[in-house]
C-alpha cells in the first residue's frame, strides 16, 4: 500500500481513489432547491444524469488509468448521495498529509465515511476544526496551496487548513483565490494546472488582481464561457507530460498538443451533466 503523497497536480499518478455513481439522484429545481445550488446554476449547467451511463464512462477512465500504471482504489457506495462519484471533494493530499475536507453540503457528508478503511495505516491524517473546504477548490503549486473561495469553501476553512498544515510539518502558504462572480462551484471548474508552469483558466470569473497573479506564474490557456459551462477546464494530469481531457474539448486539446503535451480523451458527456468532470471523479492518493 502506497503512503499518501503528492507535491504537484501533475506528478505521475500512482494511486487514485474513485467511486461509481450511485442510483440516487437529487432534484435540481423546484421550491426546495438550496440557495447555494440556485446560485451555482447561474454559472454551470445542471441537468439530470443516468447513473448507469455515468458508471460506464467511469469504467473507460478506470481502464485508461490502469493501462498507464495507476492503481485505482474503488470506494464503497454512499447511499443517498447524488454526487458520490466526485470523491475529489471529500479529501486531498498535500505533501505527506491526507487532509479530510469539511463539506459544505450536509447531504454529502456521508461520502467521507468510505475513506475510513484507507486511513488505518496513514500516519498524517489532518482533520480541520472550523469552516468549510472541499477538494475541488484545492490546487497545489510551487510551495503553496491555492484555495478557491467559491460557494463551498470559506475563509475560516482556509485558516484552519493553514494552521493544520503547520502542525503537521507541511511548509506551504495557503493562498486564497478570489472570484469576481457568485455561484462558483469549485476552483477546478475554472482553473487547473496541467503541467509545470502551464494552466487552463476561465479568465472571465476572476478579478483583475487575481488574473494578474496567474499571468505572472503560468503559461495560461484561456477557456471560453461555453467551454467552462461544459466543464472542459476540469481535466486530469497523470504525468508531467500527459493530460486526460473530456472528448469534445477540441480547441483545448489543440492548445495542449501545441505545447508538447500528450492528450488522452475519454467520453465523459454523461458525467458532466452536473458540473464536474475528470478531476472531480478522481482523488489522487499518491503521485511520484
Amino acid at each position: 500500500m502506497l503512503t499518501p503523497y503528492a507535491t504537484t497536480e501533475y506528478g505521475t499518478l500512482r494511486r487514485v481513489a474513485m467511486r461509481y455513481a450511485g442510483d440516487f439522484t437529487r432534484a435540481l429545481d423546484g421550491p426546495d432547491v438550496h440557495p447555494v445550488l440556485a446560485r451555482q446554476q447561474t454559472t454551470s449547467i445542471w441537468t439530470p444524469y443516468t447513473p448507469a451511463v455515468v458508471r460506464s464512462q467511469q469504467d473507460m477512465l478506470i481502464g485508461l488509468l490502469r493501462s498507464r500504471g495507476a492503481e485505482v482504489v474503488l470506494l464503497d457506495d454512499a447511499p443517498g448521495c447524488s454526487a458520490q462519484h466526485y470523491p475529489r471533494d471529500i479529501a486531498f493530499v498535500i505533501d505527506h498529509a491526507l487532509v479530510m475536507a469539511r463539506l459544505n453540503s450536509e447531504h454529502r457528508r456521508p461520502e467521507a465515511d468510505a475513506l475510513a478503511r484507507l486511513l488505518t495505516d496513514t500516519p498524517h491524517v489532518v482533520h480541520l476544526d472550523e469552516g468549510t473546504i472541499e477538494g475541488g477548490d484545492v490546487i497545489l503549486h510551487a510551495g503553496a496551496v491555492l484555495v478557491g473561495l467559491g460557494e463551498e469553501t470559506s475563509p475560516a476553512g482556509i485558516r484552519a487548513l493553514q494552521k493544520a498544515l503547520t502542525v503537521h510539518g507541511v511548509e506551504r502558504e495557503v493562498r486564497p483565490v478570489n472570484f469576481a462572480v457568485d455561484g462558483i462551484v469549485h476552483l477546478d471548474d475554472h482553473f487547473t494546472i496541467v503541467a509545470p508552469d502551464t494552466a487552463l483558466i476561465h479568465s472571465s470569473v476572476f478579478p483583475p488582481s487575481q488574473l494578474h497573479w496567474f499571468e505572472q506564474h503560468f503559461d495560461l490557456i484561456d477557456v471560453g464561457d461555453d467551454e467552462a459551462r461544459a466543464v472542459q477546464a476540469n481535466v486530469l494530469a497523470i504525468t508531467p507530460g500527459t493530460v486526460v481531457v473530456a472528448a469534445g474539448s477540441d480547441r483545448i486539446t489543440a492548445e495542449l498538443t501545441a505545447r508538447g503535451l500528450e492528450v488522452l480523451t475519454v467520453d465523459y458527456s454523461e458525467v458532466t451533466r452536473i458540473p464536474g468532470s475528470l478531476r472531480c471523479t478522481t482523488l489522487p492518493l499518491n503521485r511520484a
